[in-house]
C-alpha cells in the first residue's frame, strides 16, 4: 500500500476533524518521508505536535532544548494522492508498459490517477 504514495507527492488528508475544528482534514501537503514498515507518511504542515526537548548545552555553551512544533507521521490510509490536473484527491491505479533498454525488454509500472486516467 505504501508504494502508491511516494516521497515528494502532493497528498490531502481525508479523515479526522475539519480544519475549522482544529483538525487537519482537507489540508494538502508534500510527503517528506515514507515509513514502509509501519505504513505511515510524514506530510509537510500536517499533524503538527508540540515536542518538549530536554535542556542541555552545546559545545559552544549555548542552551538547547525547550518546546518545538514538529510534524508527526500519519497513517497512509488517511491521505489520498492529489490529481495534478484537477487538484482533488484521487485513488491510484497502475498501468504496465513494456520498455526496451539495451536490447532487453522490461515491464514498468506507471501510476495512474483513477479519476482522470492521467499519469502521475
Amino acid at each position: 500500500m505504501a508504494s502508491k504514495i511516494k516521497k515528494g507527492d502532493l497528498v490531502q488528508v481525508i479523515t479526522g476533524a475539519k480544519a475549522e475544528r482544529g483538525g487537519d482534514r482537507g489540508k494538502q501537503g508534500k510527503v517528506l518521508r515514507v515509513f514502509t514498515d509501519t505504513n505511515r507518511v510524514l506530510v509537510e504542515g500536517v499533524n503538527r505536535v508540540t515536542k518538549h526537548t530536554k535542556v542541555g548545552q552545546s559545545q559552544r555553551g549555548t542552551k538547547t532544548g525547550g518546546i518545538e512544533v514538529v510534524e508527526a507521521p500519519i497513517h497512509v490510509s488517511n491521505v489520498a494522492l492529489v490529481d495534478p490536473s484537477t487538484k482533488k484527491p484521487t485513488r491510484v491505479g497502475f498501468r504496465t508498459e513494456t520498455v526496451e533498454r539495451n536490447g532487453k525488454k522490461r515491464e514498468v509500472r506507471i501510476r495512474v490517477a483513477k479519476s482522470s486516467g492521467k499519469d502521475i
